[in-house]
């Protein structure tokens, strides 16, 4: 019985392990993109993108748009959840992922790419692909 235990956790260790590595890989990958995006719309404060608050502001900067979505986002996220509850919270995200998808829409057509791929990303399984490839393409494509 111990050892089935000690098994089971040193598997879940392994794939909490794995997990994380994809994590850093996908904060950096972004990070980057969105980094060399800022440089290409000359923001004067491109290493915004490797702060995890700073990365939202500088998106909605990017997207010549008010920041103050993400000061909401993140006053419901510290502030209001253990006293409002779990409604609020779900609603707060809600609103917040309509705003990133603007502000990406938008980014793209900074990048005088159609801001129509941001929907690509809703697809199940191809769309998280599909956002490494649209983020690679307004970064380093032409």
């Amino acid at each position: 019985m111990a050892n089935d235990l000690m098994g089971l956790t040193a598997i879940l260790g392994a794939m909490i392990g794995v997990l994380l590595l994809f994590g850093i890989a996908f904060y950096v990958y972004v990070a980057l993109a969105l980094m060399a995006v800022a440089k290409r719309l000359n923001d004067p404060q491109p290493w915004l993108a490797w702060i995890p608050v700073g990365n939202m502001v500088l998106m909605a900067r990017l997207a010549k748009m008010h920041w103050w979505p993400v000061l909401l986002l993140t006053t419901v996220l510290i502030a209001w959840i253990p006293f409002v509850g779990q409604a609020i919270y779900f609603i707060a995200i809600m609103i917040f992922s309509r705003f990133t998808i603007i502000w990406q829409w938008k980014i793209c057509e900074a990048r005088d790419h159609p801001g129509w791929w941001v929907l690509l990303t809703f697809i199940p399984i191809v769309g998280m692909v599909w956002y490494f490839i649209m983020w690679g393409i307004l970064a380093w494509g032409e």
